[in-house]
């Protein structure tokens, strides 16, 4: 029986991975192509009927995947949007529940606490077929974080009023119990969040081995759910917080070799658990099917019941996401002088409405004795199917059709040149005020050209013609990996010849591995846009609009400040209102930016061989 169950469980892994490595090769979303996969296998003669238990999937898989998500987000972006995914995660959710409760209690005729437990049932949205599909179609990133931000807290209200809804149905239920039950959930969770990062927190500023670290994050989302639910309060909140919090202070109480390894087995941990999720969820579909079939409602009934959840399902979120988001607007963002969103963006936010894992667990919490189980949770499988085909297909096509483009690389990779240069300047300042009598002076000049061919590295990628293929950067990346492997191959060499111990041998190969895995892996220019000013901010910028092309000087390309003042430049740039060449932030005299403090002027434009992009120093865009 343990050999069935370990071939089993080996053969579902092997399966999910190689379907969703499939899914990416031929660009289409994981959960869609692992659903249907799923339904199909569940009609196969030789695949068994998987019975799975829901304490498997609220315990073994909804704590770490809300965990996983919880630390990869930003507490900084979530804060200007605190309205906007309240009223999501629980107005919508809310809104979501009632209105199928209306529909399913009048076609079916069930007590009205059973339809408001389907209604919870199917309202959460997933936040990993949303998001997945978001940032496969490039979606702007406003529209990334709300999403990201709705599905981190919304599995919480609908698991409480699922809770609430079942406890209705056993008669124990009460207006002012429901509220207060309500209210405990989300300060509870919320206090016992913050508590267990708290602690969580001590006692990781004082590990600094990566394999202790990381091994105390694995126990990190069940330490925080399980208080949480033994208290009777959200166990999904309380994982939330605690992710928030720990990845919010990551970077100040872990070491870099401890973040490394927590991100990536995070990662793996979550990429299997995801999309297992979605697999067996189709492996579903075929039992569930005959079960409702056969259960004695008339087909016709439960046809109609199907489809009328599914369209309330997909009407009910563009129903309240457009009042929402204009009235969010109304409250945060107008009185800071800020645009109303475009139309857009709900429209997009409206259709990215796909559930998974959370719907499919709580079809298996409804008690064996609720009325018309069977139908129920072929309703919930409807929803969850018919959210993922309709939606999940027809979204990126939705992108599109309404010309909304995601970040801009190009963009992107100039805010990461500012950055870099801007972290590399404070680091040579920490340099020369730590340089003591007794250091060598070849460990100083080592010192600087590393941290100055990184910020060079990334601004060499800004906008090159494809015919300028070979940088400085590139070029020491492509020939230190050409000697890494040669300097590998003499370890193996010698290990398998037996003539040194294996410790020496296994340090020797992790300091290679250590220098291979720190090499700077800024991306190659083909991998940006080939022309930015093709870019989306060209057109949001009034000051890149009118800004006049001035052509390059036919003169020597100099700084004339760096040479006045004996300094050396990096990269040049031109004003595009005077024609004055300067040195970029990479140079020591600074002087391009230096221009626009003194004049204001707002553009630039680089003169480099190849490069085409310009710079508006007032709105920060790339165009």
């Amino acid at each position: 029986m343990r050999v069935h169950i370990a071939f089993g469980l080996v053969a579902l892994v092997a399966v999910t991975v190689g379907l969703a490595a499939l899914a990416r090769r031929v660009g289409m979303a994981e959960p869609l192509i692992l659903t249907v996969a799923g339904i199909g296998a569940s009609y196969l003669p030789f695949v068994p009927e998987i019975d799975i238990n829901p304490e498997m999937v609220l315990l073994g898989l909804l704590p770490p995947l809300v965990y996983t998500a919880a630390i990869s987000s930003s507490l900084v972006e979530f804060k200007p949007k605190k309205l906007s995914i309240a009223l999501l995660s629980v107005g919508l959710v809310l809104f979501t529940t009632f209105a199928v409760a209306g529909v399913v209690h009048t076609l079916l005729h069930i007590p009205f606490a059973a339809a408001v437990a389907i209604g919870a049932i199917v309202s959460p949205p997933d936040a990993v077929a949303a998001t997945a599909i978001a940032r496969r179609v490039g979606m702007p990133r406003r529209v990334v974080t709300l999403l990201e931000g709705e599905a981190l807290f919304n599995d919480a209200t609908a698991l409480v009023a699922l809770r609430t809804a079942v406890a209705a149905m056993a008669g124990a239920f009460s207006v002012w119990q429901a509220g207060g039950d309500f209210l405990w959930s989300a300060v509870g969770g919320t206090a016992i969040g913050v508590v267990a990062a708290g602690v969580l927190a001590m006692l990781r500023r004082r590990i600094v081995d990566p394999v202790l670290d990381t091994s105390l994050s694995l126990i990190t989302p069940f330490a925080a759910y399980l208080p949480a639910e033994a208290a009777h309060a959200s166990g999904v909140i309380s994982v939330v917080v605690c992710g928030l919090i720990l990845g919010q202070g990551a970077p100040v109480w872990q070491t870099a070799a401890s973040r490394i390894a927590e991100r990536t087995n995070w990662r793996t941990i979550q990429f299997i658990l995801e999309n297992a999720v979605f697999l067996l969820m189709g492996l579903q579909v075929r039992h569930i099917l005959e079960d409702a079939w056969s259960s004695g409602l008339d087909h016709a009934t439960l046809l109609l019941t199907c489809a009328a959840v599914l369209v309330t399902v997909v009407l009910t979120r563009p129903i309240w996401v457009y009042p929402a988001t204009y009235f969010a607007w109304w409250v945060e963002s107008r009185p800071r002088g800020k645009p109303a969103p475009p139309w857009t963006s709900p429209t997009v936010v409206s259709w990215a409405g796909m559930r998974g894992v959370v719907t499919l667990a709580g079809a298996l919490l409804l008690p064996s004795d609720t009325p018309q189980l069977a139908t129920l949770k072929l309703l919930a499988l409807v929803v969850v199917g018919g959210t993922l085909l309709l939606q999940g297909v027809s979204l990126p096509l939705l992108v599109r059709v309404l010309r909304l483009r995601g970040p801009s690389r190009a963009e992107d990779a100039l805010q990461q040149a500012n950055l870099l240069q801007q972290a590399t300047a404070a680091g040579l300042v920490a340099l020369e005020e730590n340089i003591v009598a007794e250091t060598p002076p070849e460990v100083v000049t080592a010192l600087r050209d590393r941290v100055e061919r990184r910020a060079h590295a990334a601004w060499e990628q800004l906008g090159r013609a494809e015919s300028v293929r070979i940088t400085p950067s590139g070029e020491y990346r492509r020939l230190r990996l050409a000697m890494l492997a040669a300097e590998r191959e003499v370890v193996l060499r010698v290990r398998d010849s037996g003539t040194l111990d294996h410790e020496i041998l296994d340090q020797v190969m992790r300091v290679l591995d250590m220098e291979e895995s720190t090499i700077d892996r800024v991306a190659e220019a083909d991998d940006l846009p080939p022309d930015p000013l093709r870019g989306p901010a060209a057109g949001a910028c009034e000051h890149l609009r009118e800004a006049p092309h001035i052509p390059v000087p036919d003169l020597p390309e100099v700084c004339a400040e760096c040479i006045a003042e004996g300094l050396r430049w990096v990269h040049l740039r031109m004003c595009l209102s005077c024609g004055h060449v300067g040195c970029c932030d990479s140079s020591v005299g600074n002087h391009a930016s230096r221009h626009f403090t003194e004049t204001g002027h707002p553009v630039m434009r680089s003169v480099e061989p190849g490069e085409k992009w310009r710079w508006c120093y007032i709105d920060e865009l790339l165009g």
